[in-house]
């Protein structure tokens, strides 16, 4: 019978993400030979090759990549088994890693860190901010446990729950003559320079998806990582561009800036939760959906003061 350990399925997993023996090994914090002769004991023991060694790293077989689907289930069946026997005592108490996505992050962590504090005072967060796809690839390794992102998230082994509809608001200089014009309108942004966060955030995908524009000719990111920077290029004068109303209160504060709402049907994104469907954490998550309800209730009435009826 073959005998195979979780040291060496932890060893082939970060081989199969890394594609290398050495970024492999600084992965797990060990030497090169270490992982490789635990590689190499794995294919002894299953009895078949699951790499096979090229000038610049190596490729998995198929059957190696069979096994690693199979092993990074394993793993995170073994974390999830670990964090059902720390965590049953009481909810969201412990250890929780937290994913957000930087159009989200300093808008609802502001008003939600202090209510998790408050209410779960034996909850030890670890935060993680970074664009969705790289979040949901390191939810699913089982390197974070739940994630707050933007809605819908496709993959087989995630499981989500939507919270709060956020809508898209147009944002032009303040000194903009819009011509008694109430609402914004596709045709309003056709006319003019729009500005959107750089590729890989979600939120330019969906702002182009609304927008029809299918040709980005018109629309410049400047490598803009974060919906501050665009806010004062929009404020200067630069074009206008698409706002999450979660941000309104905060990026609309001492800036020449006018924030209007579209005709109907508005646009919008769907804010949610999200964790591997194997997690044992159900009950943390909805705690945590809870609070980030609240907390999405109070970013959207700073929202208010800032935005026409």
């Amino acid at each position: 019978m073959a005998h195979v350990t979780l040291k060496q399925l932890k060893y082939f997993d970060a081989l199969a993400r890394e594609q290398h023996f050495g970024r492999a090994a600084d992965a797990c914090a060990v030497t090169q030979p270490a992982l490789s002769m635990q590689i190499q004991e794995l294919e002894a023991s299953l009895g078949i090759a699951l790499v096979e060694r090229t000038r610049s790293g190596i490729k998995l077989t198929p059957k190696g990549a069979e096994i690693a689907v199979r092993a990074q289930r394993l793993l995170n069946d073994a974390r999830d088994l670990i964090d059902f026997a720390q965590h049953s005592t009481g909810v969201l108490s412990g250890s929780l890693r937290f994913g957000v996505i930087p159009s989200v992050a300093p808008y609802l962590l502001p008003p939600l860190l202090p209510m998790l504090r408050a209410t779960y005072p034996d909850l030890v967060l670890h935060l993680r901010e970074t664009q969705t796809q790289h979040l949901t690839d390191e939810l699913v390794e089982g390197k974070l446990d739940v994630l707050l992102l933007a809605l819908p998230v496709k993959h087989p082994d995630i499981e989500t729950r939507p919270i709060l509809e956020d809508r898209f608001l147009l944002a032009m200089p303040q000194s903009k003559n819009l011509s008694g014009r109430v609402r914004a309108t596709k045709e309003l942004i056709e006319s003019d320079r729009l500005l959107l966060l750089e590729e890989g955030h979600c939120l330019r995908d969906q702002a182009l998806t609304f927008c029809s524009l299918q040709q980005v000719d018109t629309v410049n990111t400047f490598g803009a990582t974060s919906l501050s920077t665009i806010v004062e290029m929009v404020s200067a004068g630069l074009g206008i561009t698409l706002l999450p109303e979660i941000c309104v209160g905060v990026e609309s504060r001492s800036r020449d800036l006018k924030v209007i709402p579209f005709a109907e049907p508005q646009p919008s994104r769907t804010l949610g939760l999200a964790w591997r469907k194997s997690s044992p954490r159900q009950a943390d998550f909805n705690a945590l959906a809870a609070l980030v309800a609240e907390a999405g209730k109070i970013t959207l009435k700073r929202a208010e003061d800032a935005t026409p009826a």
